[in-house]
């Protein structure tokens, strides 16, 4: 086998170095791509989580109302249509993957999930747990959207 001439040592240095360059550049594309998904994913929770916000005012009133129907009205028609409505609009928020914070009485307090807006500074005891749901909260994709607020008493 001959010696490799200069030229042919030059020219697999070069090869060697452009191959380096384009496995570099793979890389840094492949990076790139990942990192767009990523970025792509996010700005679609925030527009989703935007969305909602925007929504859980209404939620709230159309919870009200039914909360407050008088009762020779309870069973007409219009009453059972705006419960309907309610439950349409939980499905709709639930398949966008929006989730009822659980604040029931006698539950502990999580400040991470609940926000305290009163206290019974009566009760006695150890552990601050929740009194009374004020207004519902809510997560999405496990980050907090609205935190429930609460009536919170010790036990």
């Amino acid at each position: 086998m001959p010696k490799p001439t200069k030229k042919e040592l030059e020219l697999e240095q070069s090869i060697g170095e452009l191959t380096a360059d384009l496995q570099r550049l793979r890389a840094d594309f492949e990076n790139y791509h990942k990192r767009v998904e990523t970025e792509k994913s996010q700005l679609t929770d925030l527009t989703k989580a935007a969305t909602v916000m925007k929504l859980l005012p209404i939620i709230d009133t159309i919870e009200r109302a039914i909360a407050h129907t008088p009762a020779e009205f309870a069973d007409s028609p219009w009453a059972q249509g705006i419960a309907g409505l309610a439950k349409n609009l939980d499905k709709s928020l639930g398949e966008l993957g929006l989730v009822r914070i659980q604040a029931t009485p006698g539950t502990p307090f999580d400040p991470a999930h609940h926000e305290a807006v009163m206290m019974d500074e009566d009760a006695q005891g150890d552990h601050e747990v929740i009194a009374e749901e004020l207004r519902p909260g809510y997560t999405m994709a496990g980050a907090v959207v609205r935190p429930s607020m609460v009536k919170v008493t010790r036990k």
